[in-house]
């Protein structure tokens, strides 16, 4: 029954935060001027309402009303709640944190939570980005924390797959993993510390820009506990039998019911493995070379295109857009894979600058430099915040015939919401995944924060987008979920007779409406 490893108010462990200096030489290169660094709220200090409800006798070993327990499980890891947390600002804590360790516990949790009218809300690693963990709007909260299952259970190495408790991190999985010689290879942000519930909860995207770029494309079939009992499909390679029961889970934020178990797809790790940055004269330009990636078949398991802006600050290309292009397998060698890859980008204008390297990624080359950088960006965030800093991103999806003036319009809206509101302040743009129909632009927008104001304003830049992206006919989302930071432009996004269908089956699996309310559908 320990809370998050994660310190109770940002990113990573209380160590591993980077130093004031930092994050005020960051704000200075932002060119955003002097700043103080703020401290944290203190833990102690933090005003916290008392628990609505007291778990019953039978459950008491396993729940805990433990102010770090509570604070630390209020909030996910979305800029808006980092920054309320670190003010000490915790508006709406969960009652009760549940540490379940068997299945039976689980049902029992609902059972109690339908009884005292509590909303349950399945957690993981907390590190929803879109609200998803909060208990926003809820009379009563119970937050039930899966790290206790975090066990691989049974490997299939002849079918290269996997059956895992929904708890287990990142690294925990590869620990268990590599005991077998196998991996998953499925490497979102948040590795570190988000669940393989939590990848399948929220349709995660991680590690391949081509191909299997879901959480989905691992999935074989999936076990959970609802309020009704357990649903549980068949494992399957492929199945044309109807609807898929696990499609209908993935993505279901736990609203309906909570993932106890999954098979998933593994891989022999890779053996061979080729990398370049290959530079552009913008974003638009090497967006064409993408294409013609995506379309050729190569399968690219990175192909992420930075634009000027995003290469310039994190110091891997000055003034140019930068691919970083690798290639990986665990079967054969990868130098034609690659000499073609680098032969479409010079179609398109492209300059190689970084290898190819064809064994490891280099070191000191541009592709790594914003590699480094790009895996510090959650930490480094946390002190960007105290300097006075707005950071956050959000992303999207669009067709390549619309891709470049949807680009266009986002980035010009975002950018002049920047100016309205904060005064000043960048946006940038790259690409993380690319399909032969299209691909996934994810912004990340950096601003001089009011000190006191930072949600109002991230919220104000954020609709300016969301509105301007869906009427351009992108997502709302490509993989960070909906929760309920995301709900006013999803209910736009969704077709209505699908929504009601939704809300047909939550009343099915989950009468009493007590799984994560207000996500994806009122209840």
């Amino acid at each position: 029954m320990n809370p998050s490893l994660m310190k109770w108010w940002g990113w990573g462990r209380p160590d591993d935060q980077p130093p004031a200096a930092m994050g005020l030489a960051a704000r200075e290169h932002l060119g955003f001027g002097p700043a103080d660094f703020e401290e944290p709220a203190r833990l102690e200090d933090v005003e916290l309402r008392p628990p609505r409800v007291e778990p019953p006798d039978a459950l008491r070993e396993i729940c805990s009303t433990d102010r770090e327990a509570r604070i630390s499980h209020a909030y996910g890891k979305a800029y808006r709640d980092i920054v309320r947390a670190f003010r000490g600002r915790i508006d709406n804590p969960p009652d009760v944190v549940a540490y379940p360790r068997e299945e039976h516990e689980i049902e029992h949790l609902l059972e109690w939570c339908a009884e005292a009218g509590a909303a349950a809300i399945p957690y993981g690693g907390g590190t929803s980005v879109v609200g998803g963990v909060e208990a926003r709007g809820a009379e009563r909260a119970v937050t039930i924390d899966l790290s206790a299952l975090d066990r691989v259970l049974e490997v299939d190495r002849k079918s290269l797959a996997a059956r895992v408790q929904p708890g287990a991190s990142g690294p925990r999985l590869a620990e268990q993993l590599r005991e077998h010689d196998l991996t998953l290879r499925h490497y979102p942000q948040s590795w570190e510390f988000a669940t393989v519930g939590g990848w399948i909860a929220t349709r995660a995207g991680g590690h391949y820009a081509t191909g299997a770029t879901h959480i989905d494309d691992f999935v074989e079939s999936i076990r959970a506990i609802t309020p009704r009992g357990v649903w549980q499909s068949r494992r399957l390679p492929g199945s044309g039998a109807g609807p898929s029961p696990d499609r209908m889970l993935i993505g279901s934020e736990g609203i309906l019911g909570v993932i106890t178990e999954a098979w998933i797809r593994v891989q022999r790790p890779p053996g061979f493995r080729a990398s370049a940055g290959v530079q552009f004269g913008d974003l638009l330009a090497g967006g064409r070379a993408v294409r013609d990636l995506a379309q050729s078949g190569l399968m690219p398991s990175n192909c992420r295109l930075l634009d000027e802006g995003e290469a310039t600050i994190s110091g891997a290309a000055a003034g140019r857009a930068l691919l970083v292009l690798g290639f990986e397998s665990a079967d054969h060698p990868l130098g034609p894979w690659m000499d073609r890859a680098l032969e479409l980008c010079h179609d398109h204008g492209g300059e190689v600058t970084d290898g190819p390297n064809l064994r490891e990624p280099g070191t000191g080359s541009g592709s790594d430099t914003w590699r480094n950088v790009f895996l510090q960006a959650p930490y480094l965030r946390d002190t960007l915040i105290a300097c006075g800093v707005l950071a956050d991103t959000f992303e999207t999806a669009i067709t390549w015939d619309r891709f470049e003036g949807f680009v266009t319009a986002v980035r010009e809206s975002a950018e002049l919401a920047v100016r309205e509101v904060c005064g000043d302040g960048r946006v940038t743009c790259r690409l993380t995944h690319a399909y032969a129909d299209g691909a996934a632009p994810y912004f990340t927008v950096y601003a001089p924060a009011r000190r006191g104001s930072e949600v109002e304003q991230w919220d104000a830049v954020k609709a300016a987008a969301s509105e301007t992206l869906i009427a351009a006919g992108g997502t709302i989302t490509h993989h960070h979920a909906v929760g309920r930071d995301h709900r006013p432009w999803y209910d736009q996004q969704r077709p209505d007779p699908f929504a009601d269908a939704l809300r047909a089956a939550k009343r099915a699996v989950d009468p009493a409406g007590v799984l994560n309310p207000g996500v994806l559908i009122d209840s």
